[in-house]
């Protein structure tokens, strides 16, 4: 079996870094769009500006320790009938309930 020569090792560990990049990417294009769709429902149910939604998302993912494109996930599939967890589903009434008190002030 042959050595691969120090130009060709390095030549495959940038082609293994790239496709994890790549695959990091496809990740973060995906999530977007389920993200922009939550976004879109928490604006239209909260009733709440764009910049508002986007908080009360991240609100709920750090509070419930969820990454954010699994919460925007769930909450997209309510569309579907399936229901919110529980954890989710508490976290978002309390992020829910923090926005209008801010909003009384």
């Amino acid at each position: 079996m042959a050595v691969p020569a120090a130009g060709d090792a390095a030549l495959l560990a940038e082609l293994v870094e790239l496709r994890a990049r790549n695959e990091q990417l496809e990740l973060a294009l995906d999530s977007r769009a389920v993200i922009d769709q939550a976004r879109g429902m928490v604006m239209v149910l909260a009733p709440c500006s764009c910049e508002q939604a986007w908080g009360l998302l991240v609100d709920v993912s750090q509070h419930c320790n969820v990454k954010l494109r699994d919460v925007a996930a769930a909450l997209v599939a309510t569309t579907k009938g399936q229901e919110l967890p529980e954890g989710i589903r508490r976290e978002w009434s309390r992020a829910l309930r923090r926005l209008h008190a801010l909003e009384r002030r």
